[in-house]
């Protein structure tokens, strides 16, 4: 009996969780008539989400695709396929790698930022004097955010793709067991891209933005227990969107395919 209590008590609160987040996005989706009040907001929330992650995303797409490349054209090569590696490398980052990687970096860098800035504000009664202003801590903290997740994260992805592909074409070229012309590589990856194929990665990146930004007000508004309690709810934000992540993938390929 001490094993289905424990099993019933997760489950209830696995179901309570649910419910809480679903509550928390329809009134983030509630609040979007109020997007021309909190401009300021949504631009800088974009300028900590989008253009300062720029640089770690630049160095982590660059890198996947020479790795894709390597990885793939190596093997390819003794077969003598390696001229379809720009197709290879380029469905690689636009389906999968490009928006899972990306929101996986966001999640990691500003996921865990909103989180633990939100956490800050509820642990020291900020939140509350917000509502004794009159001011609805959802539209003021969460809308924003959500906001600018749901935008900057497909600019990413579209910013990773293209640095991806691009890196994939210089080992292409350069590594002496695989070397095909920047042509070739075009060739291949023109081919086998086709246009439902990047609007499906952008429908991933959106609905992982979406997520990121859902978690990290979540469990920024629900932290308690001081400095300590802060801690833990940045770790969970990133477990949490990191998990929500790969589930959505799953679900999303399984309907776009």
């Amino acid at each position: 009996m001490g094993t289905v209590e424990w099993l019933g008590r997760k489950l209830l609160r696995f179901h309570e969780i649910v419910g809480e987040m679903l509550l928390l996005l329809v009134q983030m989706l509630y609040f979007f008539r109020e997007i021309p009040r909190n401009l300021p907001s949504i631009f800088s929330q974009m300028m900590i989400i989008g253009y300062e992650t720029l640089p770690v995303a630049s160095v982590m797409a660059f890198f996947v695709g020479m790795v894709l490349a390597l990885q793939t054209g190596v093997e390819l090569q003794k077969y003598g396929t390696q001229n379809i590696i720009g197709g290879i490398v380029g469905l690689s980052m636009v389906r999968e790698m490009g928006p899972v990687m990306t929101s996986f970096l966001v999640a990691g860098r500003a996921g865990s930022a909103m989180a633990a800035e939100i956490g800050v504000m509820t642990v020291y009664e900020e939140i509350d004097a917000l509502r004794t202003l009159d001011i609805n801590p959802v539209r003021y903290l969460a809308m924003p955010r959500l906001i600018a997740s749901i935008i900057c994260v497909p600019v990413l992805t579209i910013y990773a793709n293209l640095l991806g592909i691009a890196g994939g074409a210089l080992m292409s070229h350069l590594h002496p067991r695989i070397f095909i012309s920047y042509s070739t590589y075009y060739d291949g990856f023109k081919t086998a891209l086709k246009f439902q194929e990047l609007g499906a990665g952008l429908l991933k990146a959106t609905v992982f933005g979406g997520i990121i930004a859902l978690v990290a007000c979540y469990t920024g508004f629900k932290t308690s227990g001081g400095a300590r309690g802060i801690a833990q709810t940045t770790t969970r934000s990133v477990v949490m969107s990191f998990m929500m992540i790969l589930v959505a993938d799953y679900f999303l390929t399984r309907i776009l395919l």
